[in-house]
């Protein structure tokens, strides 16, 4: 029996590309579970997945490994909370979160929700994984240091508790999400039929292999509303403009719509400020719980761009999102020349090209963002799909692998 067989199992289950994590972690699950069922014969240990059920959802638990934390990537969190603040007080904001892992995502959408003044009848969160595991941790709220990290760390204070094991999560945050198991490539995989006003599925498409990412995005776009929201991971942007997803436009949110999607569910642009320096987070002294503060309007963060010389990038990118290339171009060449070589620069410049149909010049400048940082999780990504139109399908899969470590090494465009 070859490894590779348990590949194609685990493809076909849950749609893993075995190279994304690296073949040997596969293997290695594999061998840690034949030993679990005292099994020294790789075809007897085939035949026991295909017989068992529980077994395969074993070998699947032994290869998914979680890997997140609370308020990863604020700044789609602050947009859906603007989302929730702009869209009107008798309006329900159905979210999902998918995968879900051990519940830091979804309850960081309460969490968001909760503090900008939402009232908990206003939202409903649907959290899907497939482990079972992952969703046990969820469903105690009890989490450790990993599941803190970076600055910003106030929302500790106000929705925690410490408690022998770590850190339990205050009830009025657990009760706003509910938890299930779900594959979404088992047949039949229907959530809310009125479809979701935002869905949270980032980080997750990276791990599949072209074809299996296309069938998942076409699952996304059932699932989600003719005004709703995708968020997705900063490497995964490339995958869905060419979907046909249009940019929401919020830098750093990588929110997205459907094709031909009206922006009746829209955010107001934040407005600029000058960035602040995090407030250190205070430990929690005493394991009894504390009264949540009464909430307030949570303002939208300081974009991370917020110098005069990255205004221009984001205007040139707010310009190319509006279909305006060759202004977006100008504007784009006038920063570099004005303020140097910038890998941001570079891989904005290779967006617009591309946009255009010049995929020759957009593949330069994806490859000059590269050189600048060789981890560039735009360039990288979209250089990737650039490649595979072009047949390039070994070359697109090593940017991928590349892509895919940064993400995993917590590592952000």
């Amino acid at each position: 029996m070859a490894a590779s067989d348990f590949h194609a199992l685990l493809r076909e289950a849950i749609g893993l590309e075995p190279a994304s994590i690296g073949a040997a972690a596969v293997d290695r699950a594999v061998q840690q579970r034949m030993r679990a069922c005292r099994l020294k014969d790789a075809d007897a240990y085939r035949a026991l997945l295909e017989a068992s059920a529980s077994e395969l959802q074993a070998l699947i638990e032994a290869v998914v490994v979680p890997e997140t934390w609370f308020f990863r990537d604020p700044e789609a969190f602050a947009a859906l909370a603007r989302v929730a603040i702009t869209a009107g007080p008798d309006t329900m904001l159905r979210v999902l979160s998918l995968p879900c892992s051990t519940g830091e995502e979804p309850y960081s959408i309460a969490m968001a929700l909760l503090d900008a003044g939402v009232v908990p009848e206003r939202f409903h969160i649907e959290a899907v994984d497939i482990s079972a595991r992952a969703l046990a941790v969820a469903a105690q709220g009890v989490y450790g240091r990993n599941a803190f990290r970076g600055g910003g760390l106030e929302f500790r204070d106000r929705h925690f508790a410490a408690v022998p094991d770590g850190l339990r999560l205050s009830e009025p945050v657990r009760t706003r999400v509910r938890f299930r198991q779900g594959n979404i490539f088992a047949a039949g995989f229907e959530l809310d039929t009125n479809g979701y006003d935002a869905i949270f599925c980032r980080n997750l498409l990276i791990y599949f292999d072209r074809p299996t990412q296309d069938r998942a995005v076409a699952v996304l776009e059932r699932l989600l509303a003719p005004a709703g929201l995708l968020f997705v991971g900063p490497s995964e942007t490339g995958l869905l403009m060419s979907h046909g997803f249009s940019s929401a436009q919020w830098p750093l949110a990588f929110a997205f719509r459907r094709p031909g999607a009206r922006a009746d569910l829209s955010v107001v642009p934040p407005r600029r400020a000058a960035p602040t320096r995090p407030t250190p987070a205070r430990p929690i002294a005493r394991p009894v719980p504390r009264p949540n503060p009464a909430p307030s309007p949570l303002p939208m963060p300081a974009p991370a761009w917020t110098s005069p010389v990255v205004d221009d990038m984001a205007r040139a990118a707010l310009l190319a999102d509006q279909g305006r290339l060759e202004e977006a171009a100008r504007l784009c060449e006038a920063h570099l020349r004005a303020h140097g070589a910038s890998a941001d620069g570079f891989a904005l410049m290779g967006l617009i090209r591309d946009a255009g149909g010049a995929t020759a010049e957009a593949a330069g400048f994806y490859r000059k963002a590269l050189y600048l940082d060789h981890a560039h999780a735009g360039a990288l990504s979209h250089l990737a799909l650039l490649l595979e139109k072009q047949g390039d399908v070994s070359g697109a899969q090593r940017l991928r692998d590349r892509a895919r470590r940064r993400q995993a090494e917590g590592g952000a465009a």
